[in-house]
Order: C-alpha cells, then sequence, then structure tokens
C-alpha cells in the first residue's frame, strides 16, 4: 500500500499529464490553423506522449492497488501572439512537469518507497529528453524565423518525425 501523500501526488500528476496533452494538443491547432502542418503534427505527437505518460500513473496505481482519481482537467486558456509562444510555453511547462516528478521522487525518499522511486526514475529520464526537445525545437526556431524558407524545411521535417 502507498503512503496516502504518494498516491495522491501520482494521483494529481494523472491530471497534469492529461492537461499536457490538452495543452500540447492546442498548440497542434494552432498550428494547423496557420498551415504549419509538421509543427502541427509534432505537438499531436507529444499530447499523445502525453497521454501515455497519465496511463502509465494510472496502470502503476492500479499494480499497487491503489485508488485512481480523475480530476477535471482544466482547459488551456492560451492564445497566442506568434509562432515562437508556443514553443517557449512549451520549455516552461515542461519544466514544470519536472518539478511535479522531483516532487513525487522527494515525497517517495521520505517515506522510504523505493519502489515507486524506481518507476519514477523512467520519467525523470523522460523529462530530461523532454526539455531538451523543447529547448532545441526552441533554439531551431529562434534560428530559422528570420528565414522563411528555412523556416518551412524545419516543418517538413517536424512532419516526418516520430
Amino acid at each position: 500500500m502507498l503512503n496516502n501523500k504518494v498516491s495522491s501526488l501520482i494521483n494529481e500528476q494523472i491530471n497534469k499529464e492529461m492537461y499536457s496533452a490538452y495543452l500540447y494538443l492546442n498548440i497542434s491547432n494552432y498550428y494547423a490553423e496557420k498551415g504549419l502542418n509538421g509543427f502541427a503534427s509534432w505537438f499531436r505527437k507529444q499530447a499523445d506522449e502525453e497521454l501515455e505518460h497519465a496511463m502509465k500513473f494510472v496502470n502503476y496505481l492500479h499494480d499497487e492497488e491503489e485508488h485512481v482519481s480523475l480530476l477535471a482537467i482544466e482547459a488551456p486558456k492560451h492564445e497566442f501572439k506568434d509562432y515562437k509562444e508556443p514553443l517557449e510555453l512549451t520549455l516552461s511547462h515542461e519544466k514544470y512537469v519536472t518539478s511535479l516528478i522531483n516532487k513525487i521522487y522527494k515525497a517517495t525518499l521520505e517515506v522510504e518507497d523505493y519502489r515507486t522511486t524506481c518507476f519514477l526514475n523512467w520519467f525523470i529520464n523522460e523529462q530530461r529528453e523532454e526539455e531538451k526537445n523543447a529547448h532545441e525545437l526552441l533554439t531551431k526556431f529562434e534560428y530559422l524565423v528570420t528565414d522563411a524558407k528555412a523556416l518551412h524545411q524545419l516543418d517538413d521535417q517536424l512532419a516526418t518525425r516520430k
């Protein structure tokens, strides 16, 4: 049986992962409406990944015979002023998610829940990758933003990225 605080934090994380999926779907829709289908595709894939993350937490709670509490998912409230803003939001959001994973990790260490600590190691590595990808995409965008042809080439590359 999980510690109540750890179980509660994991249930909250399920909600945060679902919100992340909503956020990335919102960003995908923004880029699709602007005709940047590669960016739209990349963010749709990110949304799918966030749903997978939520399900990993759901399955873990089930495996530990814990109750899963599905909380209301807040709608993203972002209207974007330009193509760069969603990329900046993505990087800051991934850093926020990292802080949430770290909070759960810290709670598991405090109660000596090493099984959950091991489970969270996957998410710690995943967040490193998520932050790196978000940073690289923002950097490439900043470099190419003044060159419309290069921006569309990046968009085409994102469309084929897995």
